[in-house]
């Protein structure tokens, strides 16, 4: 097994430990508060958007410095119409996943839909400029962290891995999953199973596309289509995600 670069140890350590450790600190002090204004879930949004293109920027610049190629990264791929095409039918088939998953939650007392559902209606958007830049957020999400755990870990894993795409797929879910600890722990179990299939497209279709789009996808749908699973605003504790 390779020894990593000083810098990608960094890198790595810091989406294991500072990115849940800091996710948690904020989730904890946001579900303290019976309540969250319109202009506090803005600045969370900003900030959030802010630091994700920092460090993929930051993450990007150490990747080319050691010579990682677009191609290892998910890039540069031989077949893009192949993952364009897998995208579209994994973000079509997700999202209405998503969907099902939020009718079903729709229907269960709000007392009982745990601490997902708490940290959900304090987070996503309520009015429409919250949508709006709720949009950029997921956007930039969605683009940033697959750069992040299934452009830069993947490869990282693989290489340090012997080549091995176990070590890659199972490396980079788990440091994605880690990641969204503040989803408790059934937010962490879900999110390592989305990194898998997400990192298993990124394999097959050899680009970052399809697991992009997916993301795109499943994001989108529980911040704007949401609101069903979360129920009524009136029923939830004075709202918020």
């Amino acid at each position: 097994m390779r020894q990593l670069p000083w810098d990608f140890l960094l890198i790595i350590l810091v989406l294991a430990i500072f990115v849940p450790w800091r996710g948690l600190i904020r989730v904890r002090e946001l579900l303290s508060r019976p309540h969250l204004s319109s202009r506090e879930r803005l600045l969370l949004y900003g900030s959030t958007i802010g630091f994700q293109w920092v460090a993929t920027g930051i993450t990007m610049w150490r990747a080319t410095a050691r010579g990682i190629s677009p191609a290892a990264l998910g890039l540069a791929p031989d077949l893009p119409m192949r993952g364009l095409v897998l995208g579209t039918i994994m973000a079509l088939l997700l999202g209405s996943v998503q969907i099902f998953s939020l009718r079903q939650l729709s229907r269960v007392p709000i007392e009982k839909r745990g601490h997902l559902f708490q940290v959900a209606v304090r987070l996503m958007p309520q009015n429409l400029p919250e949508a709006v830049v709720f949009v950029a957020l997921v956007l930039t999400v969605s683009v940033c962290e697959e750069l992040l755990y299934r452009g830069f870990a993947f490869a990282v894993f693989r290489d340090i891995g012997g080549g091995s795409l176990a070590f890659a797929l199972i490396g980079s879910s788990l440091l994605f999953a880690i990641g969204h600890a503040y989803q408790g722990k059934r937010g962490i179990i879900s999110t390592f199973i989305l990194g898998l299939i997400l990192a298993f497209a990124r394999s097959w279709a050899d680009s970052l596309l399809p697991a992009v789009m997916t993301h795109l996808a499943v994001d989108l749908t529980a911040g704007l289509v949401g609101k069903q699973g979360r129920g009524a605003r009136s029923a939830s504790p004075r709202h918020a995600d």
